[in-house]
């Protein structure tokens, strides 16, 4: 489009000064042009750099004709230096080193420009004198910053949008304070608004950033910001970030589908919240680090973490506090670490919390009154020498712990109550400490409170109610205990007074003990096997088998179809069990024998009985006290949460105690990409556990042989545990017959004339792939034929005897059909 003309209208009182009338160009019109004037241009391309030094009224056509291009071919397509008004008109810059639209002076009104240029900025607000009002004008800079404000210029930005800017979207610095409402700032290849340096402000009401190749927001260097109904979403980077002493209010905002942080604060910044969402974060929702640096947040709600980080993380000795706050369906809701680090939370819920709600680490301390905790792994875990706090009025409910305390850490709990723990109330180990006032447990599957040995804790009025395994565990040098009650509930519970104090006045189910640290608060180690315990269905009929001799128990081994190697394995094995304690027992050394095991093999070949077996052996030569075999895998053992996993392993070990734990497919504790798994602390502490208590348990390990070497290597410890390997190999056609017989005369059935042959066949051909199950397949094999003889024999009106119980060919099910 060729250049148009340029019509003047005298807008002034001095008319005859200048004169109206039409121009060829944009620079002839504002020669003669002076305030309060009229300048409408033609549509067409200007090739002119303008600058105004007077309050003009400069637009484009008003009836849609054509639009008006301003495209020089270097430097400012506009200068403005006094208060004009600019309207529909669209501006081009070519200019590396220079802005299109350039506000020096004055406060000119921009309306609906469009800014589409390759150049340093779209817009440029420089100076203290600069403030415009710019309105609806879009800014498109492939090249550049989008809008910038610097050198303490300002102005209001209403219902603008940056739009594609190759830089930060929206920039202020050198002291500039702008305004904007309702503006949208989009697919920036730096941040959608920086405000950077000591003096510089900024404050926005309303507005939107989005589809932003870097940070959403970022406050650094002593500036300050104000974000009120403003949403930022869909960044690269960080949502919103503070550095070195920057100050940001954000009230009723949105913050959401962040990949990396949330909000991200370091080096002495400060962080006001209120009535803020921030949601589906991928690492933290809000991430706090450095002395003084400080969030607080009043009725916000964080919520639907996409990553595996937790949602408030404060580090550094930052602090933050949170104030009728929701945290919720996150992977951990409150990290608090590092010495001088300190977060209060009052009056919030943390909810859906697939691991730990409240960490505190490192010298960290953690207040909280009136919060409510739910459906989380653990309530609160504080978890070394010097991390404390208070949680104080505090409601825990339907989590795996309540509340975790170790290795030296020291809180304070007041009036806190937990409900529904699937494993403890209250669980202190490896030197936790604690003082307990008043707390309660309810309805626990575990302990309600388990305190473990060297434990320097501290529990005054607090009461127990319905705990399956018991009110109170305490090792015989356990806690100070004062005026604790409970119900009765559970196999072990007792209550202790402070040292040297009287007795306490009895009360329903729970025993008061005189005398400081009274032994009975737990049993003697050799006393334990006659404490009553949760009944489990692997312990059914172990005290009948511990008292079989042990030519009974190998008696019924030999009668184990094939297993050859096997049995000669746990032969010898035994056989040198039983020589020790003859050659003990005559005054003479006994060589030292390891009885942990690995069994290697398929499915479905024996591993399981012969484990059963062989606890009744060890049980039958006094080895162990009981013989009883607890079989767990992975999902016993490993749990959802950060020392959950040591827990429940810990409390498999204890059922095992006298027998033999068996942990099958224990090559899945230590999968190839492990990443964050929780399998290895099931390792760790089960070597420890057969350290300490190598005479108490005896452990089989079980799996495929390929994957059960590699176990072997994952912890230095593991293979010096196991002393021998018993390798079961797969049964034969002929085996897998000799199974289906014992299976047919036990339930009273007869393999019919040409039926042997026809499952010898069956076998061979059977295909051996992964699913195969050994022996498993032969029992189902036997399954299947009883099922097809009953829907041929149903038919009958009358079946003979023989009918009634001979399984012929037919009966076989149909070879599956190879993949």
């Amino acid at each position: 489009m060729v250049q148009g003309t340029v019509q003047v209208t005298h807008g002034g009182s001095s008319r005859w000064r200048r004169r109206s009338g039409e121009y060829p160009t944009l620079t002839a019109a504002l020669a003669v042009a002076g305030d309060g004037d009229v300048l409408s241009i033609a549509p067409g391309t200007y090739r002119e750099n303008l600058v105004l030094h007077h309050a003009v009224t400069l637009r484009g056509p008003e009836d849609g004709s054509g639009s008006v291009r301003i495209a020089p071919l270097d430097g400012v397509a506009l200068t403005l230096r006094a208060s004009a008004v600019v309207q529909d008109l669209h501006l081009e810059g070519q200019d590396r080193a220079a802005p299109a639209l350039l506000v020096e002076d004055g406060s000119p009104e921009l309306t609906d420009l469009r800014v589409s240029t390759h150049s340093a900025a779209g817009i440029e607000v420089r100076g203290p004198g600069a403030r415009p009002l710019v309105r609806r004008c879009t800014v498109e800079n492939p090249a550049g910053v989008g809008i910038a404000v610097l050198d303490g210029g300002g102005g209001v930005f209403e219902e603008c949008e940056v739009v594609a800017s190759g830089q930060t979207g929206f920039s202020v610095r050198g002291g500039g304070r702008p305004r904007l409402e309702r503006c949208r700032i989009h697919h920036s290849t730096g941040a959608g608004i920086a405000v950077t340096g000591e003096g510089s402000g900024l404050e926005a009401l309303s507005c939107e950033v989005y589809e932003v190749r870097g940070a959403g927001v970022q406050i650094a260097a002593r500036a300050a910001a104000r974000l009120t109904d403003c949403a930022v979403h869909r960044t690269t980077a960080d949502g919103v970030t503070l550095d070195t002493d920057a100050v940001l209010t954000l009230a009723g905002c949105d913050i959401h589908d962040i990949p990396e942080n949330a909000v991200d604060l370091r080096s002495r910044s400060v962080l006001t919240l209120s009535r803020t969402s921030v949601r589906r974060f991928g690492r933290n929702g809000l991430s706090v680090w450095d002395p003084g640096t400080r969030v607080d947040a009043e009725s916000c709600e964080i919520h639907d973490s996409t990553g595996d980080y937790p949602a408030v993380w404060v580090s550094d000795g930052a602090t933050a506090s949170l104030d009728s706050c929701r945290v919720h369906d996150v992977p951990d809701a409150l990290f608090v670490l590092d010495r001088g680090s300190a977060v209060e939370v009052t009056d919030s819920d943390l909810s859906q919390v697939r691991n730990t709600a409240v960490s505190v680490s490192d010298g960290a301390t953690a207040r909280l009154d009136d919060c409510r905790i739910r459906e989380a792994g653990t309530g609160a875990w504080f978890r070394d020498h010097g991390s404390g706090g208070t949680l104080a009025g505090c409601t825990i409910d339907a989590v795996q712990t309540g509340v975790i305390v170790t290795k030296g850490a020291d809180p304070a709990l007041e009036q806190c109550t937990v409900t529904s723990p699937a494993e403890a109330g209250f669980y202190v180990s490896a030197g936790g400490r604690g003082t307990f006032t008043a707390c309660r447990v309810t309805d626990s599957s575990g302990f309600g409170f388990h305190v473990l040995d060297g434990c320097r804790t501290t529990l005054t009025r607090c009461h127990t109610e319905r705990c399956a395994r018991g009110g109170y565990e305490f090792p015989e040098d356990g806690p100070v205990v004062e005026e604790c009650t409970g119900d009765g509930s559970g196999p072990r519970q007792a209550a202790q007074p402070a040292p040297g104090g009287g007795s306490t006045g009895a009360q329903s189910g729970v025993r008061t003990v005189t005398a400081a640290r009274s032994p009975v608060a737990q049993p003697a180690p050799a006393a334990r096997a006659s404490v009553p315990r949760p009944a489990d269905p692997a312990d059914a009929g172990a005290a009948a088998a511990a008292a079989r001799e042990s030519g009974a128990v190998l008696g019924q081994l030999d009668g184990l179809v094939g297993l050859d190697s096997v049995k000669r394995e746990v032969r010898a094995l035994t056989d040198m069990i039983e020589v020790g304690r003859r050659r003990q027992q005559a005054g003479l050394k006994a060589a030292s024998v390891r009885r942990h095991l690995v069994f290697t093999g398929s499915p479905g070949t024996g591993k399981t009985t012969v484990a059963r077996l062989y606890g009744e052996i060890l049980a039958s030569l006094g080895v162990l006290e009981r013989g009883h075999l607890v079989e767990v895998s992975r999902v016993d053992l490993v749990g959802e949460h950060i020392g959950s996993t040591a827990i429940r392993t810990q409390e498999a070990f204890e059922r095992a105690r006298g027998g033999v734990l068996f942990i099958d497919e224990a090559y899945a504790l230590a999968p190839e990409d492990s990443g964050r798994d929780f399998g290895r602390e099931a390792i760790d502490t089960l070597v420890k556990l057969m350290e300490d208590h190598r005479d108490a348990v005896v452990v089989i390990v079980a799996g495929y042989t390929a994957e059960m070497e590699r176990f072997l290597t994952v912890n230095p410890g593991v293979a010096s545990r196991f002393s021998r390997t018993i390798a079961f190999g797969d049964y034969g056609p002929g085996e897998l017959l000799r199974i289906v017989e014992q299976q047919a005369e036990e339930h009273e059935y007869r393999l019919g004339e040409g039926t042997a042959e026809a499952l010898l066949t069956y076998f061979t051909e059977l295909p051996k792939g992964p699913g195969f199950g050994n022996g498993r397949t032969a029992r189902q094999t036997f399954e299947s034929m009883v099922e097809r003889h009953a829907g041929r024999v149903a038919q009958l009106s009358e079946p003979s005897t023989d009918e009634l119980t001979l399984l012929f060919p037919a009966d076989l099910p149909t070879l599956p059909t190879p993949c």
